[in-house]
């Protein structure tokens, strides 16, 4: 008599599914239905997954809202000149830069032995890179380069690190 392919399954959620197991292997078959009742069904979960993205879009919606509102009354607060570039990398370009030279101020000045003159240099560099991609392009950079990676920006000299050219 051959191993059955069918199995009902009274899920933890409480329904009840009739599943083709038929893909399994036979001596796999009766684990496998065990291990599917200890959890829901797929509509079940399928809600649960669309209601948990839900609440993540949504946290994530507020975060960015924060930061935005964070990035543009610090923006206010410096004089930072307005970012340019495609309307959906300005926001972004925004927050990469606040939160670069925001991380850049605590590292050099805060916890760090630059004095409040050597910083006002930097800022000034600061509002010289207009191009909001270019901030987004730094959004993953250590704090304690900037100075350099500003550096490299506005200098004319298009060098390398590379000795041999």
């Amino acid at each position: 008599m051959p191993v059955k392919t069918s199995w009902t399954v009274i899920h933890s959620c409480g329904h009840e599914v009739t599943h083709n197991l038929a893909d399994r292997a036979a001596d796999r078959r009766a684990g496998f239905a065990r291990w599917l009742e200890a959890r829901d069904c797929s509509a079940c979960w399928k809600a649960a997954r669309d209601a948990d993205t839900a609440a993540k879009e949504q946290w994530l919606a507020a975060r960015r809202a924060e930061e935005q509102a964070a990035a543009t009354e610090w923006a206010e607060q410096f004089g930072m000149p307005p970012l340019e570039g495609p309307e959906r990398a300005l926001a972004w370009g925004e927050r990469s830069r606040f939160q670069l030279v925001t991380a850049a101020y605590t590292a050099l000045v805060t916890e760090g032995s630059w004095a409040e003159e050597d910083w006002a240099v930097l800022e000034e560099k600061v509002r010289t890179i207009g191009r909001a991609g270019w901030w987004i392009d730094q959004r993953e950079a250590d704090a304690n380069d900037l100075p350099e990676l500003l550096d490299a920006a506005t200098s004319d000299d298009i060098g390398t690190e590379n000795p041999h050219r």
